[in-house]
């Protein structure tokens, strides 16, 4: 089938757009949901039924708010290492004396990636693993509809202040009694962006009228935007952010009641990589730290230990138990049993009792075969512990045995949670592997057709034959055909879980699958008769027998290689040294071609000798036909328009070899202007040398 090279392009561009529609609904799957909120059933489990006749229990609600009053305060991209390493005993010290020896509990909260601002507020808030569909939003920020913590104490009665970044105004609209944000965009402010939250704190702290005040802080971002976690303006950030919670904590203190203490919480949204940057999945974006401060809490002593490590989902849960109100419906995340540890055994269960129903019933509705799972059978065993232990509660016991067995059922519970929340995890985030993978062989079939039909489609003539027709009625066609449809049974029949592919009509599928089949089959023809031609006796020995070049070669293999490192992060993190590697080998390549051209060629072909030859012959033959007498003088004239002319010819020769050696050394000098990526972005490069310079020009100007 011919086809010109705009027709087929065109063809290809179409193909190439379903393939990656495939591969993008697989990889931004429907996130894995329970009811709406406005749906969600109000009532509360009661205590599991004690066994025996007649015994009920008599705790059928919500439990009681542990804290009277909660301070968020989010620092965006704070890293654990700020507050827990050797910065936050330089610059946090009133931090860092509450968190070794004050009534506080510290953790190293685990982010899942995308570590972008918006994703982690819904983690924070829902209990739920966001998607990478997040990150696309995140410019917008539209209204959060789903069950979430901010709407829970909006429906029970709290009130709610907010100052910070706008993003949360944006996710829960009217849900603040008062809230001033404040734009991310405007990387480079450092100070008003943080002074717009600070300027309110002694007015409301001195005021009665919240009881939810939640500040989210923006210059640390910035800085580490602009300059990176090693910059000299993350220091004195640091500072003014433990000034901040010294006289929250202060505060807070000086006005808590008889009957309930105040909380005040310290948490990152995401941390920051070597570079500044955030998004991606490395120690420093994924790890931040959490601190609960509060006086129900005893007074830390003895040696400090490394933190724990809980998972960011977790704040939810904690904090709805901590305000007395149900946990999201969304949630994922485990209650952190030492925030609740100084109460009572019975209230202890209680918590990791609805914590526990909450995760079982998220479970139920997304998974068929929910009563397989190991932890929803961790769950009914501890549930039936459970019951026992409020037999002998109720019947008065108070003995060691009571103690003993209430610890016991504690650990069942909590092994109950890690392993619901790990199998729910992997639900909520789960992929749509088989479209991925449909999408990814159509995406590089197209690509090996385009490779291949490259050096026709770059021809003079803009026509060319595509090998199509012949392949769409061999026995190879049909066989491929009926192997696909089949795998595509077995795949859809066995799937634990519905994928988008499967859910299409199957029309659409066999027209999928022929499709691939056709692609396929053309590639295999298009091999193959370059095969076929490369055999072929040529007619003119003095072309080369490969219409293929090493430089053409080169290309191909290097788009290959650059596609195929595009699969891992490391690779897409360092992209820029694939580029080096591929322009510096292109550059050698080409010098060679050009010596080989320009030297070898010439000194070594006897072909190009005899032409040589002939055409000064057949010169000295017209010369004397025409009784041509060439005066003296116009011999020397054209001996200096021959010699110009070798000069001319020998200038451009020589250029064209400088030519790839100036390009590497422009190369090398870009790269020495600026380190980028990950892995050497910390080492010395000429724009640091550039910034010292003009650093010392105006401290010098500054003392003249």
């Amino acid at each position: 089938m011919r086809l010109r090279s705009g027709v087929f392009a065109s063809t290809c561009l179409l193909v190439q757009a379903l393939g990656v529609a495939l591969f993008l609904r697989g990889f931004f799957p429907v996130p894995v949901r329970s009811l709406p909120r406005r749906e969600a059933r109000a009532d509360s489990p009661a205590e599991p039924a004690p066994p025996g006749p007649g015994m009920v229990s008599n705790w059928t609600k919500i439990p009681a708010p542990l804290f009277n009053k909660v301070v968020v305060v989010l620092i965006d991209a704070l890293r654990d290492d700020f507050v827990f390493g050797s910065k936050g005993k330089q610059f946090m010290p009133y931090t860092t004396q509450v968190v070794e020896k004050g009534t506080s509990y510290s953790f190293v909260a685990e982010a899942k990636p995308p570590t972008v601002t918006m994703p982690r507020i819904k983690a924070l808030m829902t209990g739920s693993i966001p998607g990478f569909i997040d990150v696309v939003v995140n410019l917008n920020s539209p209204a959060l509809l789903e069950d979430n913590l901010i709407w829970q104490a909006k429906a029970a009665g709290k009130r709610i202040i907010f100052y910070g970044d706008d993003t949360w105004v944006k996710l829960f609209p009217k849900h603040f009694m008062e809230y001033d944000g404040t734009t991310s965009f405007f990387v480079s402010d450092f100070t008003e962006v943080d002074d717009n939250v600070t300027r309110h704190l002694d007015r409301v702290l001195k005021r009665e009228d919240w009881d939810i005040l939640i500040l989210h802080y923006l210059g640390l971002d910035h800085i580490g935007h602009i300059s990176g976690p090693n910059s000299p303006l993350v220091g004195p950030k640091l500072r003014e952010m433990d000034n901040i919670l010294k006289k929250i904590h202060i505060s807070l203190l000086s006005k808590e009641e008889a009957s309930l203490p105040n909380l005040l919480v310290v948490c990152g949204d995401h941390g920051m990589s070597e570079t500044g940057s955030h998004g991606g999945s490395s120690e420093g974006e994924v790890h931040t730290p959490l601190l609960f401060i509060s006086s129900a809490f005893e007074k830390r002593s003895g040696p400090l230990t490394q933190p724990e490590r809980v998972q960011q989902t977790d704040l939810a849960s904690t904090l709805a138990v901590g305000l007395g109100l149900p946990i999201s419906r969304n949630s994922v995340g485990n209650l952190i049993l030492p925030v609740v540890g100084g109460k009572t055994m019975r209230e202890q269960l209680r918590f990791v009792h609805l914590n526990g129903f909450q995760l079982s019933r998220l479970l139920q509705e997304n998974t068929p075969a929910y009563e397989k799972d190991p932890g929803y059978e961790h769950f009914k065993i501890a549930e039936k512990s459970h019951g026992n232990w409020i037999k002998l509660y109720l019947e008065g016991n108070n003995s060691e045995i009571l103690l003993n067995l209430g610890k016991k059922v504690l650990k069942q519970y909590l092994e109950a949670l890690k392993t619901l929340s790990s199998s729910l995890s992997k639900q909520v985030a789960q992929y749509d592997m088989y479209s991925m993978m449909v999408g990814t062989v159509i995406i590089m079939e197209v690509l090996l057709l385009l490779l291949l039909s490259v050096p026709k489609a770059l021809s003079k003539r803009a026509e060319f034959e595509v090998p199509l027709s012949p392949p769409l009625f061999s026995l190879l066609f049909y066989l491929m055909c009926l192997m696909l449809c089949a795998v595509h049974v077995i795949v859809c029949t066995s799937a634990e879980s519905l994928c988008y592919f499967c859910s299409m009509s199957w029309l659409t599928a066999v027209g999928v699958m022929m499709l691939i089949s056709a692609l396929m089959c053309g590639i295999l023809s298009a091999v193959a008769k370059i095969f076929e031609n490369s055999r072929l006796p040529l007619k003119n020995p003095a072309v080369s027998s490969s219409s293929w070049s090493e430089i053409d070669v080169l290309i191909l293999a290097g788009t290959i290689g650059h596609v195929l490192s595009l699969g891992a992060s490391s690779f897409i993190e360092e992209e820029h040294q694939t580029w080096y590697f591929l322009i510096n080998t292109l550059c050698l390549v080409l010098c060679q071609e050009l010596c080989r051209n320009n030297f070898l060629l010439k000194e070594c072909d006897p072909q190009h000798s005899t032409n040589v030859k002939q055409n000064f012959d057949s010169l000295g033959e017209t010369s004397d036909c025409k009784n041509i007498d060439i005066p003296a003088a116009d011999n020397s004239k054209l001996d200096k328009a021959t010699s110009s002319s070798e000069f001319m010819k020998g200038s451009h020769k020589w250029i064209s070899l400088a030519t790839p050696w100036v390009i590497l050394i422009c190369c090398r000098l870009l790269r020495s202007l600026n380190q980028t990526g990950v892995q050497w972005a910390h080492r010395p490069d000429f724009g640091h040398w550039l910034t010292r310079l003009l650093t010392c020009g105006w401290k010098t100007e500054g003392i003249f």
